[in-house]
């Protein structure tokens, strides 16, 4: 039976808007992305297909492009789409973070770095650049590495909080495996950046590692 048939309550789009987004399942939410199924499978059934195949919603979002696009029902078209919204989710919270309060507690800006990074496949080094009164500037990644790891450039980073005009700084980066504690190389490249920075009085308020789902805070550690 296609979805159009069904009970208008049970229909995922009106469903939605009955009740917000957060009633619906995964593959309710995937449906109304996909809008059509294929022959034999409403979208809903194919919403739920592809969501087996991927292992769930997260191995949807984060499929490549070939992979994505070998899946029935998905193509170029809908990778495109889809990594518009994703993008448009991306810069939502970050103008959302740059709107917001001074950042003073480590949990104000975790939510916005899980999302920039812990989906990557590589390591990358970011910072989130802040005025006196910790209002965020703007948020660079500034180096980007392999599984396992990333070289990070004091100098470089002195060069950005000086182009930024920068009062304070949080560093973030991402662990690739999915582990966010902390190494030893960690500590040693946070307590250099310290230092470097100390010189042009730039304070460093945290650095958060970005594993699968969770973080860790320098601050909250008491490691800075």
């Amino acid at each position: 039976m296609a979805i159009r048939d069904w009970p208008e309550a049970e229909r995922p789009r009106e469903k939605l808007l009955a009740r917000g987004p957060q009633a619906l399942s995964d593959a309710e939410l995937l449906a109304i992305f996909l809008r059509t199924g294929v022959e034999g499978r409403s979208a809903l059934d194919l919403a739920r297909d592809i969501l087996a195949a991927h292992g769930g919603l997260r191995g949807v979002l984060t499929a490549g492009q070939e992979t994505f696009c070998a899946t029935r029902g998905l193509g170029p078209a809908k990778y495109a789409q889809l990594q518009a919204v994703l993008e448009m989710a991306r810069r939502h919270l970050g103008e959302t973070l740059a709107r917001g309060a001074p950042l003073t507690d480590p949990r104000a800006s975790r939510e916005f770095l899980l999302a920039r990074l812990r989906d990557y496949d590589h390591e990358v080094f970011c910072c989130l650049w802040l005025d006196n009164r910790h209002r965020v500037l703007r948020y660079s990644e500034l180096f980007h590495g392999t599984l396992t790891g990333a070289s990070v450039y004091p100098r470089e980073v002195v060069r950005a909080a000086l182009r930024h005009n920068a009062a304070a700084v949080i560093f973030a980066h991402n662990h690739p495996s999915g582990v966010a504690e902390p190494s030893g190389a960690d500590l040693e490249i946070t307590a250099r950046l310290r230092e470097a920075l100390a010189l042009v009085e730039v304070r460093v308020l945290d650095h958060f590692v970005i594993g699968d789902n969770e973080t860790v805070s320098f601050a909250e550690r008491g490691l800075l």
